[in-house]
């Protein structure tokens, strides 16, 4: 079941893509014009232009990110902290094999600010969550833990300090597999380091899960810049928020429906 929800959620979330839209339209329009559908054609091609003009004049990355990102305070004050718990996905485990050192994308946030809160709270224990996101469970080239490891030492993080959940797949996995290895007492503070549009889904999850003392840490923000419209003629940019934000709001929505 876990395995036919996770190929499910994939095959969802790359329906959701505005490329994917736009393969569609180019699709109806080569069509219309096989079969002499001229309005068919028309409207499809119409409807390309107009939304690629959009995304590339109007900052919609950063109006759909902005309530996403703007639920949970950056950088709460505590005092105590018992553990920190990082989500997987800023690794690129291919470059990583290729090249070696730390190899991270545009959420490499995530692991520099575990790093740092750990050395912030040395009490605390460090946790990395996420697998190869594969079909299979069995060992995968794409594991990103050992570059987690690596990176986290080079950091200054004792290697004693870290625990390794390696099975986890997608978010619902992170919330479920991690609470089964960490087995959380209550009273402890953990908190929940993730991207920060990622934070309402992943919280919710977590919470579900049983996660009682956990507090979100948002990192790696993509919006907050709406006065001054750096995304203004960034198709590049925007094309990434729209399909950020729709992962987002598609899978909060999956994750109610089947209570993740």
């Amino acid at each position: 079941m876990e395995t036919l929800f996770f190929l499910a959620s994939k095959t969802l979330g790359m329906a959701a893509r505005v490329e994917t839209w736009a393969l569609l339209l180019m699709a109806l329009a080569l069509f219309g014009v096989w079969r002499g559908r001229r309005r068919l054609a028309g409207w499809s091609l119409g409807l390309l232009f107009t939304g690629t003009l959009a995304l590339t004049i109007f900052p919609l990355g950063d109006l759909l990110l902005d309530p996403l990102e703007a639920q949970f305070p950056a950088r709460p004050d505590l005092a105590k902290v018992d553990g920190i718990i990082v989500l997987g996905g800023a690794e690129q485990t291919g470059a990583y094999r290729l090249w070696g050192g730390p190899q991270l994308n545009e959420a490499g946030e995530r692991l520099i600010e575990g790093a740092m809160l750990a050395h912030r709270f040395p009490a605390a224990r460090l946790v990395f969550t996420g697998g190869s996101a594969t079909v299979g469970r069995s060992e995968d080239p794409t594991d990103p833990s050992e570059m987690v490891r690596d990176t986290w030492t080079a950091l200054g993080i004792a290697p004693d300090r870290i625990l390794l959940e390696q099975a986890s797949r997608n978010t619902a996995e992170n919330a479920r597999l991690t609470h089964d290895l960490i087995q959380p007492k209550p009273g402890e503070t953990w908190l929940l380091v993730t991207s920060a549009f990622h934070m309402p889904r992943a919280y919710e999850t977590f919470a579900r899960n049983g996660w009682e003392g956990i507090t979100p840490w948002p990192v790696d923000f993509r919006s907050g810049d709406l006065a001054g419209l750096r995304g203004i003629w960034r198709l590049d940019r925007n094309l990434l928020g729209v399909n950020l934000a729709l992962k987002e709001y598609l899978g909060t929505l999956v994750y109610r429906m089947t209570g993740k």
